[in-house]
């Protein structure tokens, strides 16, 4: 098992940046297929971002394709989201999550079976 605790919210302005932390602990962190999502209240949770175990293989949601980017530190046990050039609707809460059985990057979060309790990022205009 896998324990994650995402940090790095905040308000920021439009155009500005953020970065989020995923910290995780428990089984061996380079095990994990790593993803972030985000929700806000009354839609569907949305897919971000994805990066294999190794780091070699990141995805991205066409919404956020140039604008974020997805990393990892294996031996820090940390994956992070670096988001810049922000939008009102980038405003979500931003959830990281972990698969064991996943050796891709997969947008589906049914393919995820750990998750954090997430981290709320607000963009002003």
């Amino acid at each position: 098992q896998v324990s994650l605790v995402e940090s790095g919210g905040g308000l920021v302005q439009a155009g500005g940046s953020l970065r989020l932390s995923c910290a995780a602990s428990g089984r061996t962190f380079s095990t994990y297929s790593m993803a972030w999502f985000r929700q806000v209240p009354g839609k569907e949770r949305e897919f971000v971002a994805a990066i294999s175990r190794s780091g070699a293989s990141t995805y991205y949601a066409d919404s956020v394709k140039g604008r974020f980017t997805i990393s990892r530190d294996n031996a820090k046990n940390t994956m992070y989201l670096q988001m810049n050039s922000l939008k009102p609707e980038d405003s979500a809460v931003y959830y990281c999550a972990a698969s064991s059985l996943l050796f891709r990057t997969s947008p589906s979060h049914s393919e995820y079976d750990y998750w954090g309790q997430g981290t709320q990022v607000t963009v002003s205009s």
